[in-house]
């Protein structure tokens, strides 16, 4: 098993993949623990092959308008919801373990779970989240599709730097593209809009004018 040094410099370069081919659940759960909370360091695991990649300032940039995103948009219109940011999701039943960049909640009965669950240490006893967001700056390299798939994640937001793509779980077990999420009333083309088009150099007046045009909205 690679030292937590090593992994650090296989990191080092913002947004560059390495896969460690044909590992075990073990393997994944050392890299895991090896690595102090707070590093910015991925790892994913898709049962058979395990991904480590270090965040750049591209990819933190984007997450962090996507989580202001879904807050907006989730406040201004009463949606009730619990982010759990990047929480790292370890499932030795499955066996398959990943880092998402953000997650959250929205259904009742997880709400009400994760209400119960708070305080509790580790992720063994919560609920697997509703939806999860990947900026894929750099293509992974592992099967994180089937990552998510396995964990019944419903839905999950893509970007790949300049496309957003809305996806959701079908009854197969595989994720197919649809037009808008089916937790907020939003379409992929607005979320584009948002990360793209329009001027995030200043993250509360970006924050004020998508509330306004959410506000507007309602109010028409």
């Amino acid at each position: 098993m690679p030292s937590l040094d090593e992994i650090r410099r296989l990191t080092a370069v913002p947004e560059r993949r390495v896969v460690f081919r044909d590992v075990d659940w073990s393997f994944y759960e050392r890299v895991v623990e090896s690595i102090p909370e707070g590093s910015n360091i991925h790892v994913d695991y898709d049962g058979r092959d395990l991904e480590v990649m270090g965040n750049g300032p591209t990819h933190e940039d984007v997450k962090h308008s996507l989580s202001q995103f879904i807050n907006v948009i989730a406040e201004e219109l009463s949606i009730p919801y619990k982010g759990f940011g990047e929480t790292t999701w370890t499932r030795p039943e499955i066996p398959r373990g990943l880092e998402s960049d953000l997650c959250y909640y929205f259904q009742p009965e997880k709400l009400a779970a994760v209400a119960r669950l708070r305080g509790s240490k580790g992720v063994s006893g919560y609920p697997n989240p509703d939806l999860a967001t990947e900026v894929d700056i750099s293509r992974p390299q592992v099967d994180r599709p089937g990552i998510y798939a396995a964990l019944g994640v419903a839905e999950i937001w893509r970007f790949d730097g300049e496309q957003v793509v809305i996806e959701r779980l079908t009854a197969e077990g595989k994720y197919a593209a649809v037009d808008a999420s089916g937790f907020l009333p939003i379409r992929a083309e607005e979320v584009r809009r948002w990360l793209v088009d329009e001027d995030r150099t200043d993250d509360s007046a970006w924050a004020r004018r998508l509330r306004a045009d959410v506000r507007s909205r309602t109010t028409s």
